[in-house]
């Protein structure tokens, strides 16, 4: 029945509840009366004109004042007060007429002065009433049987917030709040139970089967929410978090948006903390460019440098929606922020050394962060001349450029996939690497023609290796998630493969500091603490979803091992000797590595060029070998073109 009267056209609706208005009007007065009198009221004569005209009057004035256009389901408190205001403006128009109606008609009307005011408490609590009921009522009825079980975590003001927008959704059955504050334990904050503690969880889980936990704890200490998130592992619940109150102020995000367990809180460690004096030494008040500014680390980068108060910050993609999306971002926290940075955004290639040139001469670059890589490693692999053109090749454009255009600062955005490498991408990191340490030893020895510099101003060449990035494109966390999403398996290479992780901030965070303490052919490596084995981190992400650990059946994802793909390692390094010397950051250390034995480093990169132009994959793989010492790749040539054409060459001669 009441479903049937929900799927009626609005308009029959509205007359529906004004007909149940007008009944609950005339019961109003009717109490009214009976109250005021202390004994049931039975009216008499003409007094029954009192109770007939009160929903004439009642009706109009409701549709007045937006009764009727208020859909039920969502009713609040804002509507609530405007059916005060609407009792309170039917009560005083109907108190007129026992006064002045007999002044024109012959009839006694029998009206206390006191009854409008009993008759407007009554139409509050039954007018008003009704809709709480009938909210829900209609609410219960909405809200799917098979609806997830919320807790909130935290019962402060940002928890009430959250649970206040939670309360109308129809696909979730919100529990109440559990809290380490143990004053709380027992009571009700805002209508809703506090249970207890963590221990209540697994109660709490037995009893309703499906359930996830909501950190509404935005001001919380990072150490803080990791130790929450690692109390909530051990109980299979999905965890989702508000965002920080940083993200907040900044307008990064709304306090009622929730997300997945940060990546810090997966990486299980203390993010490096930044030194203020280093972040602004090679970017405020410079001009600053960034290539790559698209990507993961370069999008970051440019953020991060934004907030430092550049005078202009360039930013070179090839990819026209990368560099759409990016610059349409910093143009808005230009404009919200105030800031009096000049924002370029360039398209083209590191490929292109002619536009690079022009642009290091024209906006009098004195910084460049060269993030500009193709990094996937099973990628590079099966593109192995186009991985080394870009990583190789553009890197000895930019470095050549920024040296020809007296550039101060120049900093390499590294892996530690370039430590005795395994896989073409690794390779070309590390020989890109090389070009720059080539070219800080040229300048040392004054090997480079003053007449093709700018300036006397030598070029301080530095480069930054760090480990893998959470949340970047590529890595793992998106793709468990992906996985975990669709109901599993999360597939894991080897059972024992570990990795060195950062977050995305961390990263670009690090590469501003190194072009700061740079003195020239520096490489910047970080303590990453442990290596991280990525299938505890499967794991722990599958934990963090609400499901066990197990076979892809009921409320468990399996983890599955695929082997190894090509060129990739079970451990990864972040150094290759031990010639490792400390800086004034704690957590950056310099290695000091031996540089390309070729003395002319130009010609070096000029052979490997002619190379990349025959298309020839077998001397580019030669090179590699020739050239980066400690190179040792786990397969054959896996380029997808030379195959296919090695292939089509057999099939002729046979």
């Amino acid at each position: 029945m009441l479903s049937h009267i929900l799927r009626l056209d609005r308009l029959y609706k509205a007359a529906l509840v004004a007909l149940m208005d007008s009944c609950l009007v005339i019961i109003s007065l009717w109490v009214a009366y009976s109250l005021r009198l202390g004994e049931l009221y039975v009216p008499a004569g003409s007094q029954w004109l009192l109770f007939a005209v009160a929903p004439v009057i009642a009706v109009p004035v409701f549709v007045r004042m937006g009764l009727y256009r208020a859909v039920i389901r969502y009713i609040g408190h804002r509507a609530m007060l405007t059916i005060a205001y609407a009792n309170a403006v039917l009560a005083l128009l109907w108190s007129l007429l026992p006064f002045y109606l007999p002044n024109y008609v012959d009839i006694q009307l029998f009206s206390p002065r006191s009854l409008p005011f009993i008759f407007w408490m009554v139409l509050c609590i039954t007018v008003g009433g009704s809709r709480q009921v009938a909210r829900w009522f209609i609410s219960d009825l909405f809200r799917s049987s098979q609806g997830k079980y919320i807790l909130i975590y935290g019962a402060g003001e940002a928890g009430v917030q959250l649970a206040s927008s939670l309360s109308h959704s129809h696909s979730l059955r919100l529990l109440g709040f559990i809290d380490d504050d143990q004053k709380l334990h027992g009571h009700q904050v805002a209508g809703l139970q506090v249970y207890g503690g963590q221990s209540a969880i697994a109660g709490l889980k037995d009893s309703c089967g499906s359930l996830e936990v909501l950190l509404a704890m935005p001001s919380a200490s990072r150490e803080d929410r990791r130790r929450i998130v690692d109390g909530l592992e051990r109980f299979e619940v999905a965890v989702r978090t508000m965002p920080s109150l940083d993200d907040i102020a900044l307008g990064r995000a709304d306090l009622t948006e929730l997300y997945d367990v940060g990546m810090a809180e997966l990486l299980g460690r203390e993010e490096v903390t930044p030194d203020a004096s280093l972040l602004s030494r090679c970017v405020s008040d410079r001009h600053v460019l960034v290539s790559g500014a698209g990507g993961t680390i370069g999008s970051e980068l440019c953020r991060q440098i934004l907030l430092l108060k550049p005078t202009r910050l360039i930013l070179l993609e090839h990819s026209e929606f990368l560099l759409y999306r990016i610059e349409d971002e910093l143009q808005k926290r230009v404009h919200g922020y105030n800031l009096a940075v000049e924002v370029i955004a360039v398209l083209g290639t590191v490929l292109d050394r002619g536009l690079v040139a022009k642009l290091l001469r024209t906006y009098n670059v004195t910084t460049v962060y060269h993030a500009a890589a193709y990094k996937h490693v099973p990628i590079v692999e099966h593109n192995i001349l186009a991985g080394v053109r870009n990583n190789v090749i553009g890197t000895y454009n930019m470095a050549m450029e920024a040296l020809n255009e007296g550039v101060e600062n120049f900093v390499l955005v590294s892996t530690d996939k370039a430590v005795r490498p395994t896989n073409t991408m690794g390779a070309s990191k590390r020989l890109a690497e090389m070009v720059l340490q080539g070219l800080h030893d040229k300048q040392q020895k004054k090997n480079v023609s003053t007449a093709s510099i700018k300036s006397d101003q030598q070029t301080c060449f530095s480069m930054v290796r760090f480990g893998n990035v959470l949340g970047s494109s590529g890595s793992v966390i998106p793709l468990f998630k992906d996985q975990i999403a669709q109901g599993g398996p999360v597939t894991v290479t080897h059972p024992d493969i570990t990795r060195y992780f950062m977050t995305i901030p961390e990263a670009a965070l690090l590469v501003i500091q190194a072009g700061s303490m740079g003195e020239g052919g520096d490489l910047f490596v970080l303590d990453m603490g442990e290596p991280v084995k990525i299938a505890e981190l499967a794991a722990r992400m599958i934990r963090l979803s609400g499901y066990q650990v197990g076979n892809n059946e009921g409320n468990g994802i399996a983890i599955e091992y695929t082997g190894l793909r090509h060129g990739e390692k079970l451990f990864e390094e972040l150094l290759i000797g031990d010639n490792v010397r400390g800086t004034q950051h704690p957590l950056i250390m310099v290695a000091d590595e031996k540089g390309p034995e070729c003395q002319d480093i130009g010609q070096l990169v000029s052979t490997l060029d002619g190379y990349l132009k025959l298309q020839d994959v077998e001397k580019v793989r030669q090179f590699l070998l020739d050239q980066v010492s400690g190179y040792l790749p786990q397969c054959g040539i896996e380029d997808t073109l030379w195959l296919e054409t090695k292939r089509l060459e057999t099939k002729q001669h046979n």
